[in-house]
């Protein structure tokens, strides 16, 4: 049977399978795209502008065909599997418009006289590996800039994501792109690896787990490959005394708790000054409480199944160990009998070193409460993680928030709101949550060759 495969997580049926490449097909898929890289990355920015256009409006015509394919594979709920189709296409609207300015030559500014610029030009075909929480828009992110600047995308995506993996391969045929410039693969790790090591392929962009992209920077290393790295996150949501609690709470709750928990860049340990812990703890567990969970394609359940079953039982694993250890379970705390990977919406409190909730990412809805006495104590502890991808400051006092930003170890930090994404700001982290950047300018500046051009004086 293939690997992969359409498992509804909401009722555990297999809906589909696919056939999982053969190495010729393998081979076949990286002769198109380096033959499509050889007039692609020659072709007039008009053109690649057009594309990208096209391609946003396709996301837009078909939304609810492609937002009703990721709630089947990954149980996304419905609302807002719509949202992503609608941030996919604000991605290659984005590159569109402002993706020429960005491949602009740099003059720089040279003491030994005669001119000088970097020109940016393509590197070739990329392998973008990508997960299935966000199934379009974690593409997106990637495939975007680097057509924009001229290389070609071999597309693996997560085995539980076929569907909307050939949906995508699918749209980008219908806005005309060349053949060979967008090109998916159901290919398995061991294909995988002999890609990054193809002489063809010139970088991989991976989005998934700590284990996958040592794996992948393993071989990517051994083979002289660029990556970029966006990998797991444990964000610290920290609530400071003069934080208007309600509200924060009602962030926390959206902060945590979206797409089922499963986002790298969730809130997932609130960091709560103690003169307003009880108070705020009251707040979050009211709120999370009264989440409505169920099947994902009935628009108000706000949550719905985890990816799969067994993402569910490491997960309630991972909530029992803590509870083993002395852990509080505010709310929430077990699986949901019956069909479906479903876990209660979770608060847990009282979590020590010793338990793994304090070390590991929790990749689904349960949200970890700590105590801390002032500035300091929240700062040591938002640091204390191998992590560092976003993070989340709550207060009145836009001078504190500041001094504490600069003292975190995160990629990203948000002011009273959630840790977000938006096209034009770069997203990405420092430790172990990933190396390089997406979205925004710097999403184009990672695969590209800064071409140094000098002029002697006379």
């Amino acid at each position: 049977m293939s690997m992969y495969a359409v498992t509804n997580p909401a009722t555990g049926v297999v809906e589909a399978t696919y056939p999982t490449a053969t190495d010729e097909q393998i081979q076949e898929a990286m002769a198109k795209a380096h033959n499509a890289y050889t007039q692609w990355s020659v072709s007039a920015l008009e053109e690649r502008v057009a594309l990208l256009e096209r391609v946003a409006d396709i996301y837009e015509t078909r939304a609810e065909e492609l937002a009703a394919i990721i709630t089947r594979e990954m149980g996304k709920p419905v609302k807002q599997a719509l949202g992503e189709i609608g941030i996919v296409a604000a991605i290659y609207r984005y590159y569109a418009k402002n993706g020429p300015k960005y491949l602009e030559d740099e003059e720089l500014e040279i003491a030994s006289g005669g001119t000088a610029l970097v020109r940016k030009e393509s590197v070739g075909v990329l392998l973008g590996i990508m997960p299935w929480n966000f199934p379009y828009y974690q593409v997106a992110r990637f495939a975007a800039p680097n057509l924009m600047n001229g290389n070609t995308v071999l597309l693996k995506h997560a085995p539980q994501c076929p569907e909307s993996a050939a949906a995508m391969e699918e749209i980008f045929r219908e806005a005309g792109a060349p053949e060979g410039a967008y090109v998916n693969i159901y290919a398995t790790n061991d294909q995988v690896a002999d890609i990054i090591a193809d002489r063809r392929v010139q970088g991989v962009s991976l989005t998934g787990s700590e284990r996958a992209g040592s794996a992948v920077a393993e071989i990517a290393g051994r083979n002289l490959k660029k990556v970029v790295l966006e990998l797991g996150g444990s964000d610290p949501f920290i609530v400071f005394e003069d934080a208007d609690i309600n509200r924060t709470a009602k962030l926390g709750l959206r902060a945590r708790y979206g797409n089922t928990g499963q986002a790298c860049n969730a809130a997932k340990r609130f960091i709560v000054d103690s003169s307003v812990y009880e108070d705020f703890s009251s707040a979050l567990v009211e709120q999370v409480s009264g989440i409505k969970v169920g099947d994902p394609t009935v628009e108000e359940n706000f949550v719905g199944p985890l990816s799969s079953v067994a993402a569910r039982d490491g997960l309630a694993e991972q909530v029992q160990d803590a509870i083993d250890k002395g852990a509080r379970v505010l709310t929430g705390g077990k699986p949901i009998d019956g069909p479906g990977a479903f876990y209660e919406p979770t608060v847990l409190a009282g979590v020590t070193e010793k338990m793994r909730a304090f070390s590991e990412e929790l990749f689904g809805p349960v949200a970890v409460l700590y105590k801390v006495d002032g500035e300091e104590q929240a700062v040591e502890l938002a640091n204390n993680s191998d992590y560092g991808l976003g993070a989340s400051i709550h207060t009145q006092d836009t001078e504190r928030a500041q001094r504490i930003a600069a003292q975190l170890s995160s990629g990203m930090v948000a002011i009273n709101e959630p840790s977000s994404t938006s096209p034009e700001l770069p997203f990405g982290g420092v430790k172990r949550s990933g190396i390089g950047r997406e979205l925004g300018k710097f999403g184009m500046d990672e695969f590209i060759n800064r071409k140094l051009v000098k002029i002697a004086g006379r």
